[in-house]
């Protein structure tokens, strides 16, 4: 007996929609069932982990806080992944936005102008793009695999990072902890409420998301990007060009990625140190895939894997258990969405002998 793999000649569309809230059950599923094997009540932890965290009003504006980069990054990828242009560098260039905006806002000689937040921004957005530049640039003109660059650039953006806090700009009245010196008011995002983080940077994911929309939906040069990814031949039979795809994809990412670094630093953070992200922008690219490239997709994706960084905290102060219960649970959501998404697009058939 054996086995063939082909493709379906029609993809269910209801199908592709449910498959995001079906690998979220199925991992909430295999979740509790790994938290029993673990000797904890499945209820009770998974109440603790999903529930408990939205049950107060700081609750509830941190899940906000950490949704706000996650969906500003999804955003940014998703303009490229439409094209088959697979950033996943994004973590690198969020630590790169994150060093221009605090050297610029820290070493600017007006410390109280009110152009220094909105210059900070633009530092920071030209960084992540110069750092997305670089395997833009090798992906056009040499044909290089940019999942491999991008994600080799990550690293080096840490080290350069790592390097800054432990030397030339490690503050002098910081206890010889590896962090910045904080910065001036005049270079931070106000917070709704003084008693909580959420700040006012969240109207830039808020734009963000228009701005998705509106190019995926209502523009020519997000056509231009959605056929080049569907169809890549009619794309070149079309005359667009591939590298205009490749530019446009890996800076789109490179912008929302290095603008969401300027909202941490200039937000919640305050100064820059090692742990500048928990890995919001390797888990924005599941957050693109969960919405389906689509921006308003992409809102559920970021709220709901804003809620497994917020989970993973609650358990492990309320229950001891590991921080990297996160990344198990962001694991498995990508593993039963891309299994999902093989059943969607392909069928096993039995082949007689």
């Amino acid at each position: 007996m054996r086995f063939k793999i082909e493709q379906r000649p029609e993809p269910s569309a209801a199908m592709r929609v449910a498959a995001p809230v079906a690998a979220t059950i199925l991992t909430l599923l295999v979740g509790s069932v790994l938290f029993a094997g673990l000797g904890y009540n499945p209820v009770v932890t998974m109440k603790a982990f999903f529930v408990e965290p939205l049950g107060s009003i700081n609750g509830l504006s941190e899940w906000l806080l950490k949704a706000s980069p996650l969906i500003l990054i999804g955003c940014g990828l998703a303009v490229g992944f439409r094209a088959n242009v697979w950033n996943i560098g994004a973590e690198g260039q969020l630590i790169i936005g994150a060093v221009a905006a605090w050297g610029f806002g820290y070493l600017y000689p007006d410390q109280e102008s009110p152009l220094l937040l909105p210059l900070m921004l633009v530092a920071a957005c030209c960084a992540g793009m110069a750092w997305a530049a670089i395997p833009a640039f090798l992906r056009a003109r040499m044909n290089t695999n940019e999942i491999l660059v991008t994600l080799m650039l990550t690293y080096i953006a840490t080290l350069i990072l790592s390097w800054l806090v432990h030397g030339p700009w490690r503050d002098p009245a910081g206890f010889n902890y590896p962090q910045t010196a904080l910065l001036p008011p005049a270079a931070m995002f106000r917070p709704f409420d003084e008693a909580y983080r959420l700040n006012s940077s969240i109207w830039i994911t808020v734009m963000a998301v228009v701005l998705s929309w509106l190019f995926a939906d209502r523009s020519f040069l997000g056509y231009k990007m959605s056929v080049s990814g569907a169809a890549p031949l009619a794309a070149r039979y079309a005359g667009f060009r591939e590298s205009s795809a490749v530019w446009t994809g890996l800076l789109a990412g490179g912008a929302a990625a290095g603008i969401a670094g300027m909202a941490e630093v200039a937000g919640p953070l305050g100064q820059l140190s090692p742990q500048i992200s928990p890995g919001y922008g390797f888990a924005a690219i599941i957050v693109a895939f969960i919405g389906r490239l689509n921006a308003f997709g992409i809102v559920l994706g970021g709220l709901l894997m804003s809620l497994l960084f917020l989970g993973g905290e609650a358990v492990q102060l309320s229950l001891g258990l590991p921080s990297a219960l996160t990344r198990v649970f962001q694991g498995m959501l990508l593993f039963f969405l891309l299994a999902a998404d093989f059943f969607i697009f392909y069928r096993i058939r039995r082949v007689p002998e």
